[in-house]
């Protein structure tokens, strides 16, 4: 499903430009690992800026008027709503084993491999937890919803866990290999101070 958005004008209808000129955005930078992202600007789109997914692309679509500045910041908020949409369709605790798996080939070679990853609906205080004796990955189902990077990063933080129980130099050295930790922590942390929710994973040097 596209995602629309004006920026703050009223709206037009998402029309693709025939005459639009294309440039590949830094999909290291605005984009999930798993896709790269297209801006496409358009002199007959002067409102909305809409993005959608077409294969492992991201097309961001946006005025031709538009600055650098704005198009960095607008991709980035199409980014993010898109995954938000995209995150409405709940993961399965079958579907959330899988997801971890593949996060632990990518990131650690395979070698946090937990026997249980589910997801819980008694952690008011953490976002995810894990019991590395037991090998048991849980995670708060507050987190439903969110983008897929910030899920990923919880994944990550608690596969790690399986590695490294505390949060010494050498688990934060582990963290490291996911490349959107901070964006992630970012997120939770605004949603942290908007809404009162659980309290972040713990912070380096804790």
């Amino acid at each position: 499903m596209p995602a629309d958005q004006s920026p703050g004008l009223a709206g037009e209808p998402a029309v693709p430009g025939a005459g639009a000129r294309r440039r590949a955005a830094n999909p290291a930078r605005r984009a999930p690992a798993t896709s790269a992202v297209e801006v496409r600007r358009s002199a007959r789109r002067s409102r909305t800026v809409s993005a959608y997914r077409e294969g492992d692309r991201t097309i961001v679509l946006i005025p031709a008027r538009m600055s650098e500045a704005e198009e960095q910041r607008w991709v980035s908020v199409m980014l993010d709503k898109l995954a938000a949409q995209e995150s409405k369709r709940v993961l399965g605790d079958t579907e959330l084993a899988e997801r971890a798996e593949r996060l632990s080939a990518q990131y650690f070679e395979g070698r946090a491999r937990p026997a249980s990853v589910r997801w819980v609906t008694n952690q008011n205080t953490r976002w995810g937890s894990c019991t590395p004796a037991e090998g048991s990955i849980r995670l708060s189902h507050r987190l439903q919803g969110m983008p897929e990077y910030v899920v990923d990063y919880v994944l990550v933080h608690e596969l790690a866990h399986l590695l490294v129980p505390g949060h010494g130099p050498r688990f934060w050295r582990l963290l490291d290999a996911y490349p959107r930790t901070e964006r992630a922590r970012g997120y939770l942390e605004g949603v942290v101070a908007a809404d009162r929710l659980p309290h972040l994973p713990a912070a380096r040097g804790e």
